[in-house]
């Protein structure tokens, strides 16, 4: 029986999930996800599929991130014609996400099409269009949770709950065997969420599967576990020291799950009175959609009334009402997408706010490497956004408790509740350190050394095979170094930085001659090299 599995997303890097399981009724994909991070990886989302999208019989997914589903208009643009299957509460957020993602990559597009007609460089097209999305969206089927559905003749699957955000799921595919033989079952983790959360109860799934898919976004490490009273405690000190500074918070938010955990936090903490009311701005279209949904859903969310609404909380849904926040000169709170500041409304408000002192940015979230986000996390003294060079003066601060991912701990916790795997492991959606660090914990518990994999992108494991061995079938779109880490557009701005850095210190315009006869010498001689390759 032909049963393979190849790994088009989310193999060495946490973002771009994507999974192709080739079986003799048919291929299908789990989750279609968009690649996030450096630009380097990010180019890979405008690069054609490396399959044929037609020949695509179904896909599953597992929730309603972009990072696993954000390439599916894509894929509908390009010839599938199957269905979607998806839980309702990820039908429900992708009937806003996905057109949004779509608004996003025209905009974007439009405004590097500018810098291009200036530059005379060739125009590019979007990845996808808002039209193109909203087309994507009637392939969609709901499912329901811990019932089998017939995807393929003989291939059917299962959802879990995965307690990650709403309507977020693990998925067992069974398959078929043919004469004699029994089905293979798989399952694919998901984004499992940490446990003990406002709004999920915790991750499930079945026991024993033949193979298991895992993700490892935070594998290296165990966060402090903290109940609802200490989260919220944490987050109240941060707001007041904030406050105290006399300026602005702004907290850069993921559209779903983060920002309504934060919402319903400060509205327990203005309720209890441990903060002033001070006025609380949602700068984010898409965020204050998915609120609805959370509304909608709120008999299926664990918490009692609705705490997204209150008189302190504002909308600022038209982008003259964002633009408007930059005249707020302290005591105030704005939250806005992206969350890791590497799109959206949040690039403005942090050109408009980094270099002032008495702000504040409070991230809460996961930061891929290369992200803005990340960059802010590792201190740098200047950032350059929309091409402009920035001073960060404003205090940046970090809490790592709003993430939506198990930690390692958590993470072992569920292998060990599937009470054994028949065959072994594959490790994805993590970076590598985190990756090697599960292994490596797996190990010290009796797993195997041949029994737990590490795939790289593109690779293929045959799940006929006794153990999860993954090879590559075809040169990789990118090797395994560039998917890690910052890349060269990140040190392009860092140099760019550091050069009028240098020239703004010079003592004086001789020693400036010297730094430009010293650089353009270098270019010379880069350019040289190249030219002898």
């Amino acid at each position: 029986m032909k049963l393979a599995l190849t790994f088009h997303g989310a193999a060495g890097t946490v973002t771009g999930s994507c999974f192709r399981l080739d079986t003799p009724r048919g291929a299908i994909l789990v989750d279609c996800g968009m690649f996030q991070g450096t630009k380097t990886i990010k180019e890979l989302n405008y690069r054609p599929f490396p399959f044929d999208p037609a020949a695509i019989a179904a896909v599953l997914l597992t929730h309603a991130h972009i990072d696993h589903s954000g390439l599916l208009p894509k894929l509908t643009k390009s010839g599938f014609r199957g269905r979607i299957h998806a839980t309702g509460g990820t039908a429900d957020l992708l009937e806003f996400m996905l057109p949004d993602s779509g608004y996003i990559q025209e905009t974007e597009v439009e405004r590097l099409n500018h810098r291009n007609r200036q530059r005379g460089r060739p125009a590019v097209q979007p990845i996808y269009t808002q039209d193109d999305a909203i087309r994507s969206l009637r392939r969609l089927r709901r499912v329901d949770y811990d019932r089998w559905v017939e995807i393929l003749p003989g291939l059917r699957a299962r959802f879990w709950h995965a307690g990650h955000i709403l309507g977020s799921a693990s998925i067992e595919v069974e398959v078929a065997g043919g004469p004699g033989e029994k089905p293979v079952t798989i399952l694919f983790s998901g984004d499992l969420g940490p446990g003990g959360k406002s709004f999920h109860a915790d991750a499930e799934g079945p026991e024993r599967p033949d193979w298991l898919v895992l993700e490892t976004t935070y594998g290296d490490r165990d966060r402090a576990d903290l109940d609802e009273t200490a989260r919220q405690s944490l987050l109240r000190d941060e707001v007041k020291a904030a406050l105290a500074a006399g300026g602005t918070l702004v907290i850069p938010v993921f559209a779903v799950e983060r920002t309504q955990e934060l919402l319903y936090d400060l509205d327990r903490l203005f309720d209890t009175g441990q903060l002033p009311l001070v006025d609380v701005f949602l700068d984010s279209p898409l965020a204050d959609a998915v609120t609805g949904v959370f509304r909608r859903h709120l008999d299926d969310l664990e918490t009692e009334g609705d705490p997204f609404t209150r008189a302190n909380f504002h909308h600022a849904r038209s982008v003259s009402e964002s633009q408007r926040l930059n005249t707020i000169s302290g005591g105030a709170i704005i939250m806005a997408a992206s969350g890791m500041c590497d799109a959206g409304r949040v690039r403005h408000h942090l050109k408009n706010r980094l270099w002032r002192p008495q702000d504040s940015v409070l991230l809460v979230g996961y930061q891929a490497p290369g992200t803005l986000g990340r960059v802010l996390q590792q201190g740098v003294p200047r950032v350059r956004i929309h091409g402009e060079e920035i001073q960060v003066r404003a205090r940046i601060r970090s809490i790592d408790v709003y993430s939506g991912h198990a930690d390692r701990s958590a993470l072992l916790a569920w292998v060990e509740a599937r009470r054994g795997v028949e065959h072994g492991l594959f490790l994805v959606h993590g970076e590598e350190e985190a990756r090697a660090s599960i292994r490596q914990s797996l190990r010290e518990r009796g797993w195997a050394e041949d029994a737990v994999a590490l795939p790289a992108l593109d690779d293929t494991a045959d799940l006929t095979a006794a153990r999860p061995q993954a090879r590559s079938q075809a040169p990789a779109r990118l090797a395994p170094p560039a998917m890690a880490g910052s890349d060269w557009h990140n040190r392009y701005a860092q140099a760019l930085l550091s050069l009028g850095r240098a020239l703004d210190t010079a003592p004086d315009d001789a020693a400036r001659e010297r730094i430009l006869a010293g650089v353009q010498k270098a270019l010379a001689t880069g350019s040289s090299e190249g030219e002898r390759r």
